[in-house]
């Protein structure tokens, strides 16, 4: 995988994408620098979960360019730039609802070892009458591994959806750091949980951090974000209106006006 080129691990300079006469960003740049959590905030339909589907490439720009790790990504499909070490969760939780919790995570796994479906489908077929193959056996470890981790260690044999919605968050989570990204979207990861689940994600999230993953998150949970960032940029109506580490943001007069109003503090 390639490295970060001057510190910084994703790069976009001019990024625009308009949904017919709406501009959802408009000429947007943003520089993460490698091991960073890097937030991206800013009121409802300023254009986050946009920026987000273009660094995914669920989405196309309409112009500008995306960097990862000096790397032009292009048009490159989320598949793609997934096997680059870009992983992503996102606001309304997607999991596999009919596999259990191991199941879900052993799925960023497979995907991990089998970048192929061809070759999974060989390999399964090869180890079938004798067993369990190497690789799936490899797999379930490192799963309960990630499990362990993020926590739900114990819950490995439940159903994804019979998990509470904080767990259901931390297992989604879980599938993608199973991916070993380089770097983790993570879209409004603390929505719906109460104050002791965001506590603990907050932990969660720095300890993901340590081990080496930079990460950018979308929320609108001001006490985590001003917790844990280490830089912030704010999106408003499409445009990037400020940026700059959690303290200079919070006394910016444009991001207390187009936040939370003109009396209010962050």
């Amino acid at each position: 995988m390639p490295e970060a080129v001057d510190g910084y691990c994703l790069s976009a300079a001019g990024l625009t994408k308009r949904f017919g006469g709406f501009h959802a960003l408009r000429d947007v740049d943003i520089a993460v620098r490698e091991g960073s959590i890097h937030a991206v905030i800013g009121p409802n339909g300023a254009g986050k979960t946009t920026l987000f589907n273009l660094l995914s490439g669920v989405m196309a720009p309409d112009s500008g360019e995306i960097r990862f790790r000096d790397r032009p990504l292009g048009r490159l499909r989320p598949h793609g730039r997934a096997a680059l070490g870009i992983a992503r969760t996102f606001q309304n939780i997607r999991l596999f609802g009919h596999m259990t919790v191991l199941e879900n995570v052993m799925l960023g796994e497979h995907w991990r070892i089998y970048p192929s479906l061809w070759r999974s489908f060989l390999k399964a077929a090869w180890h079938r009458p004798f067993g369990e193959a190497p690789e799936e056996t490899e797999m379930r470890r490192r799963a309960l591994e990630t499990l362990e981790f993020v926590g739900l260690a114990e819950k490995r044999h439940a159903m994804a959806t019979d998990l509470p919605y904080g767990e259901q968050r931390l297992l989604e989570l879980g599938r993608a750091l199973a991916m070993e990204p380089g770097l983790l979207l993570l879209d409004e990861p603390a929505a719906g949980m109460n104050i002791r689940e965001t506590e603990d994600l907050d932990a969660l999230i720095c300890r993901v951090r340590d081990r080496g993953v930079t990460v950018v998150l979308v929320e609108h949970d001001m006490n985590l974000v001003m917790g844990i960032s280490d830089w912030i940029t704010v999106l408003n109506f499409g445009d990037k209106i400020a940026e700059g580490h959690p303290s200079e943001v919070q006394r910016d007069p444009a991001v207390i006006e187009a936040y939370l109003g003109e009396e209010e503090t962050l």
